[in-house]
């Protein structure tokens, strides 16, 4: 009996290569599967580092596993776990239906019989349900980082994002950045004495100053710079 052809897709994001949840053991998973289940991997498509929540711009693993199935070089998507396939659910879906429409279906490996290829509601619904768990999940710890980091900041403490000028971040702590410190109190003083913007960034450019970002003073960023001091 002919094997069936399939296309296996793994994905990992930045965070999970680091937490061990590499492309080496969803690969092996799905060589696996597809032994121990009548199909033939025909291709194996990657993303490295890439969030599940990316579009196809970006994914280029998924776009060439989308094109193998879509051109009928394969009838099947082996995945290890549909959040591999696509994070936010409707997405997952609509990746699906996609398919179903091309004559493939989805397959996955730590979720057995998810895809019923529309004949079978029951299983339809399992998969939905398993796609909203997980996409709950994630809004939830989203959520836990968000109520920490705003709790950080409303003690005073830094919440993350580019420091204010004249601040550094080290170890998730602001700290003073003594050269920008200095470039403050320069810029506090000659506005004090009634320089205008052009004549203190001219004056920073002399004094071997430099911006944090570019490469040279220019007006308006000593005017950012003066309304920070000034408080306004």
């Amino acid at each position: 009996m002919a094997k069936t052809p399939a296309v296996g897709y793994v994905r990992v994001s930045t965070q999970e290569q680091v937490e061990g949840f590499g492309l080496e053991v969803q690969e092996k998973a799905i060589r696996d599967h597809a032994k121990a289940n009548g199909l033939r991997l025909v291709s194996l498509c990657r993303d490295e580092g890439q969030s599940g929540s990316n579009g196809l711009d970006t994914r280029t693993g998924l776009s060439e596993a989308l094109v193998a199935l879509e051109s009928g070089r394969a009838k099947a998507l082996v995945v290890y776990r549909l959040d591999r396939l696509a994070r936010d659910l409707l997405l997952q879906e609509t990746l699906i239906a996609r398919l179903r429409q091309a004559g493939a279906e989805v397959l996955s490996v730590s979720e057995p019989d998810v895809d019923g290829g529309g004949a079978e509601p029951t299983r339809d619904l399992v998969r939905q349900v398993l796609g909203a768990i997980a996409q709950y999940e994630r809004a939830v710890i989203r959520g836990r980082l968000m109520a920490g980091k705003a709790a950080k900041i409303a003690k005073g403490g830094y919440g993350g994002g580019r420091p204010a000028y004249g601040q550094r971040a080290i170890g998730g702590e602001l700290v003073a950045n003594d050269d920008e410190r200095q470039v403050l109190a320069l810029v506090a003083n000659l506005r004090r004495q009634g320089e205008s913007y052009r004549q203190i960034a001219t004056a920073l450019i002399d004094a071997g100053h430099r911006p944090r970002h570019g490469v040279t003073w220019h007006a308006n960023t000593v005017r950012r710079i003066a309304e920070r001091v000034s408080g306004s």
